[in-house]
């Protein structure tokens, strides 16, 4: 649901058609043991944007479109230790460790908590049941996935690390995370756009975060999505680039019916490596900066080509 064009210059777009395979496309590609065709209902909603907001398109040959909202993205580089293992536990386990182990659904929550050189790994995983035919298979399955993770983990930190694997089961009353399609959302647990990841693939609520949602949105002028993208992009660059950086936390202010390629604010929080002065590397993080501002309409090619993800 959301706004759409349905006709440009007297020609109709079937955007309903459009969105309703789209939607239908994806959950047969990404939730395999979900029947699209019976499992669920997918249903259409589309209505036309504010005359005012189409016209901060541009008109025709305008290189950079005009914000359309007045938003705010915050990104930040490098992952700690912590978020690294939260978010390679995560990837990983939906993708090589899936492959050989099919009993392991897509949904998968991971939470990640470090107290001083201790961190504790919590992991949510829907199990599939046509994969498993005991209650000792699954025990097995959940003690696989701790294992796995486990070693994952010794690859971002020295630090000790305890993981957990389906806390809330109970085995004595048989009460376990099985399910058929691999989802919590068999039992209407499904979520909601803004309530998850965010632009980084991470929740990191000790961290400054936009509460916008990335996905859901045009990638040409929504700034909502573009900033958020935008902002992890840039401090990512920029870390890689430039020697020095221990953190680098970027916030960019958009105003609407502005260029999106000069931001409202642009903001650099920088923490240097030991013996590393700011003002030795301050004019090459502003110049990197800069570039990357200048490029902000490649975000929007490189979103409709699924090279960034929005979540």
């Amino acid at each position: 649901m959301g706004r759409a064009t349905k006709t440009y210059e007297g020609q109709r777009i079937p955007a309903e058609t459009v969105a309703l395979r789209a939607a239908r496309e994806y959950l047969e590609e990404t939730y395999p043991h979900l029947d699209v065709g019976s499992d669920v209902i997918v249903d259409v909603r589309l209505g036309e944007g504010s005359g005012d907001l189409k016209d901060v398109f541009g008109e025709d040959g305008e290189a950079v479109p005009m914000a359309n909202d007045t938003s705010y993205g915050v990104g930040h580089a490098p992952l700690t230790e912590t978020e690294q293992i939260v978010y390679n536990t995560e990837r990983r386990l939906n993708t090589a460790y899936a492959a050989d182990n099919p009993e392991v659904g897509p949904d998968i929550k991971v939470m990640g908590k470090r107290e001083g050189d201790h961190i504790d790994v919590t992991v949510a995983v829907a199990m599939i049941d046509s994969y498993l035919d005991s209650l000792a298979e699954y025990r097995n399955a959940v003690e696989d996935v701790r294992e796995y993770v486990a070693d994952l983990a010794t690859e971002y930190t020295d630090r000790t690390v305890t993981v957990h694997v389906n806390t809330a089961d109970d085995y004595d009353d048989g009460a376990i995370y099985l399910t058929t399609t691999g989802l919590s959302a068999e039992q209407g647990d499904d979520g909601s756009v803004g309530r998850g990841n965010r632009a980084n693939g991470l929740i990191t609520p000790n961290r400054p975060m936009s509460m916008e949602a990335t996905s859901g949105k045009n990638p040409i002028n929504h700034i909502g999505k573009i900033y958020n993208l935008l902002s992890t992009e840039i401090a990512e660059s920029v870390v890689a680039d430039v020697d020095g950086i221990r953190q680098l936390q970027i916030r960019l202010l958009s105003q609407i019916g502005r260029p999106i390629d000069h931001p409202h604010v642009a903001d650099a929080m920088v923490s240097t490596e030991d013996g590393v002065e700011l003002g030795e590397i301050r004019d090459e993080i502003r110049a990197a900066i800069d570039e990357e501002l200048a490029g902000v309409t490649d975000i929007t090619q490189r979103v409709i080509d699924g090279e960034l993800s929005t979540f």
